[in-house]
């Protein structure tokens, strides 16, 4: 699981052919002191390496992206379209997320998701979004999944970024098909806000991060305990490669 926008800015080099036309290939890595994803830590609270590669032209982008977790690696596998409208711009799209070497006989870790997003400016330095993720068969077999997010920008100079989101994450059967439906808590609510500074090529990018999750709920089972769901405060290095 990962966030599609992170904290690393990526450098490209442009490449034409039938097709291309001002298309760029990008790369990126980053050190972090914890894998946060929709306020659950994916790294048991401990630091992670991630990267990836991206492609995009005018419209469409493509792309991959990895990150250690205690268990081995999460790799994920992305594509969409970036139509505008006025001065709303889009994202259409859909992500793999595949967990190579996992144990899938009692359970089936790969999955994938449909987004649809939205980002409008209001201003020179500040704007606004929001954005709807879907998966049919969610992380585990636990059922259909839903997150919806509405996030906000403030640049408040050309090196400097404060950016917050707020997000609500349904799943249908959160504690699996062998759960033992402790509540019927479905759902749990996440927020995060921080700054990113760049610097020569790097970018820091300092996060705090909570959810409202219970403990002792059916949503607890889908994560790696209080620890991986309390507050905390990640801070997260990048570079362009």
């Amino acid at each position: 699981m990962k966030k599609l926008v992170g904290a690393a800015v990526v450098a490209g080099m442009s490449i034409t052919g039938a097709g291309t036309a001002n298309a760029e290939v990008s790369a990126n890595i980053s050190l972090t002191t914890d894998y946060v994803f929709r306020g659950v830590s994916l790294s048991d609270g401990e630091p992670a390496i991630q990267g990836g590669f991206d492609w995009s032209n005018d419209k469409f982008y493509a792309g991959v992206w990895g990150s250690s977790i205690p268990d081995g690696m999460e790799l994920d596998v992305y594509a969409g379209f970036t139509p505008t409208l006025g001065m709303a711009e889009f994202d259409l799209g859909v992500i793999g997320y595949f967990y190579p070497g996992a144990d899938d006989d009692d359970a089936e870790f790969d999955y994938y998701e449909l987004l649809a997003a939205v980002e409008m400016p209001l201003t020179e330095r500040f704007s606004l979004g929001g954005g709807i993720y879907h998966s049919p068969e969610n992380y585990g077999e636990t059922g259909e999944a839903t997150y919806f997010e509405i996030n906000g920008t403030f640049a408040a100079s050309e090196a400097l970024e404060f950016t917050a989101a707020y997000g609500n994450q349904s799943i249908e059967d959160a504690d699996g098909e062998d759960g033992v439906d402790v509540t019927d808590d479905s759902d749990y609510n996440t927020w995060n806000i921080g700054g990113t500074y760049a610097y020569h090529g790097f970018s820091l990018d300092l996060r705090y991060h909570d959810t409202d999750i219970d403990e002792g709920s059916d949503i607890e089972y889908y994560t790696y305990g209080p620890s991986s769901y309390d507050e905390r405060i990640v801070f997260t290095i990048g570079r362009e490669l």
